[in-house]
């Protein structure tokens, strides 16, 4: 069996679909038996560290990978790889190849459920994938049960045709070493405990539900501990940017930070809090949980189903809840160890490893 990925996300500027295009594509390589291959289209090997600001190949490579992709999308000429039993495509991919089985991954389905959260233009391109890309495809993959019914019930498709394929944690955060930890608290001047937020400063993600529920929390616990929020600019947050810039005294905004410093950020809070309003997945729980930090996350979308038993679920819209559930585990050493080690416990389902060879047992299926 020869599987060609599209690897366009790589090329671009991204976060959570090139962080799971990346990691996948390394585990299906080293879980591929003998006498199968995984290719990339347009070729993009991952020889270096994960780079979610820049594209992972030099410019001139970029530019020709991206002209090529653009130019078969924009002719839409029948075009074969000769070979390839199972294409997987990327939302960027709008003329698949002909005479191969046909795959994608859907991470959510928020350009249908809440386009407010999405620039008009990402709503667009999405769902015109949905229409003439996944309702085609031989198979898809879904991130979560929880997409897997939004995808079925939005796009109507065949039940056996939408296989739930959780993502996997990096190995670095099932291992972080106090050594880690110490080393990006110094080099980021982080000197009190502090509670974490991770992921882009995006309306979906309800960054300002978090700061205000913080600055509800009572003094002695803002005393001791700060509010870390790192991630990079998204899209329409910019009140949201203004008042992290602010620097509001216990809030710090860290902005963008190389994913090699983010599992000793991690493993060094005091909790994560991630009150998303919708999430396919939800990779900041299940990397928290592997490092066994505590989590507070909300009470709709996949989350549930991701943090299972380790993580106290809230109500994303009310203040009051979130505020609740930070003071509850600031205040209790005791809840956060016990969260701490069943998330330990339920990240292990986790491993990139195990999601490999899962998805390829799924690709034989499909190139069958």
């Amino acid at each position: 069996m020869r599987v060609c990925i599209d690897a366009t996300p790589l090329l671009l500027r991204s976060a959570g679909v090139k962080n799971y295009i990346y990691h996948w594509l390394v585990a299906l390589k080293g879980q591929a038996r003998r006498g199968e291959s995984v290719c990339t289209f347009p070729f993009v090997a991952p020889p270096r560290e994960l780079d979610h600001e820049h594209s992972m190949v030099g410019p001139m490579h970029t530019a020709s990978a991206l002209c090529l992709l653009h130019g078969l999308n924009v002719s839409g000429l029948p075009w074969t790889a000769p070979g390839v039993d199972v294409f997987h495509a990327s939302h960027h991919m709008r003329n698949p190849p002909r005479r191969t089985r046909l795959t994608s991954t859907v991470h959510d389905m928020t350009c249908w459920l809440t386009p407010e959260f999405h620039a008009p233009a990402n709503v667009a391109v999405t769902r015109w994938f949905g229409e003439h890309i996944m309702k085609r495809a031989d198979g898809i993959i879904a991130v979560s049960e929880n997409t897997r019914r939004d995808v079925l019930r939005i796009l109507d498709l065949e039940p056996a045709r939408v296989q739930v394929i959780h993502p996997g944690v990096p190995d670095a955060y099932f291992d972080v070493t106090a050594a880690e930890v110490h080393a990006v608290r110094q080099a980021l001047g982080l000197a009190r405990p502090y509670v974490l937020f991770v992921g882009t400063i995006e309306p979906r993600k309800n960054v300002p539900g978090l700061l205000d529920a913080w600055a509800e929390l009572s003094p002695d616990c803002r005393e001791e501990y700060e509010l870390v929020i790192a991630g990079p600019a998204g899209w329409a947050e910019r009140g949201t940017l203004q008042r992290l810039r602010a620097a509001t005294s216990g809030v710090r905004y860290l902005g963008y930070l190389e994913e090699a410093r983010l599992p000793g950020l991690t493993a060094g809070a005091a909790l994560l809090a991630y009150p998303s309003f919708y999430e396919g997945f939800g990779l900041p729980v299940a990397q928290a949980m592997a490092a066994g930090v505590p989590v507070l996350t909300s009470n709709l979308s996949s989350l549930p189903e991701v943090a299972g038993d380790a993580a106290l679920l809230v109500d994303p819209n009310s203040t009051a809840e979130i505020r609740g559930a930070l003071e509850k585990l600031l205040t209790s050493p005791s809840l956060r160890e016990r969260l701490g080690g069943a998330g330990r416990r339920r990240a292990r389902e986790f491993h990139w490893d195990a999601v490999a060879r899962e998805s390829l047992a799924w690709l034989r299926g499909i190139a069958q």
